[in-house]
């Protein structure tokens, strides 16, 4: 008897799971030119951006919170996975370095130090690699800002009872209906779409806009 090889089953396999998988349906399931896939992007954002100027008191509300833990010598923990983590590097970074104008550091830790992550999830689970950052990082009157697209990533809900605990003011940046992370913080913004990747745009023009502010108010 004969054995496939592994490269005769691969391409078979790769296209069962497409087959499977929802992300492959409806306009997913064809080979899109460029131009169609951009033209795309414009329709779904422009659909999307004018419900994100309703946000503007709920976000001032959450900058002059961070700007009254940072006259406490206060600090900012930011969270997030995957592509939200890269969304909480981000934000720190812009607060502690530079956003568009010279002025002095900021206080801003994303909790997205490998070392840590690894340890926490070997020894306490995946889902408590932000909350013990929280534990060992948060002070009544920091503030946790989270992202995450679903709302119902376990470790961004464990973090926000962490914080909740410890007193910190909380802020959750999530998309299609909130998920259970709706309605637990003390500041929200819901982007509107269905789409990680939409969502993801939204929640980086809102801190943008966050970083924006505090820039004109700091020197």
């Amino acid at each position: 008897m004969t054995l496939p090889r592994t490269t005769d089953i691969l391409p078979v396999l790769a296209i069962r799971s497409r087959a499977r998988c929802p992300c492959y349906k409806n306009r997913y399931n064809a080979r899109a030119a460029m131009n169609d896939i951009l033209k795309n992007a414009v329709t779904e954002l422009s659909a999307i951006l004018p419900s994100i100027s309703a946000m503007a008191p709920e976000m001032e509300r959450l900058c002059t919170a961070m700007l009254k833990c940072w006259e406490r010598n206060g600090k900012i923990l930011i969270a997030g996975n995957g592509g939200s983590a890269a969304d909480a590097m981000h934000l720190a970074e812009e607060l502690v370095a530079r956003f568009m104008k010279n002025r002095r550091g900021l206080a801003a830790i994303a909790l997205c130090d490998p070392t840590v992550i690894t340890c926490a999830a070997n020894d306490f689970g995946f889902e408590s690699i932000f909350s013990r950052q929280v534990e060992a990082l948060g002070n009544p009157g920091d503030v946790l800002i989270v992202f995450t697209t679903s709302g119902n990533s376990k470790n961004i809900l464990r973090a926000i009872e962490a914080a909740k605990a410890r007193k910190l003011v909380t802020a959750s940046f999530l998309g299609k209906d909130g998920g259970q992370a709706r309605g637990q913080c003390d500041f929200e913004f819901i982007a509107n779409s269905q789409l990680p990747h939409r969502i993801q745009e939204i929640h980086q023009i809102l801190y943008h806009a966050l970083c924006e502010w505090v820039d004109q108010r700091i020197s």
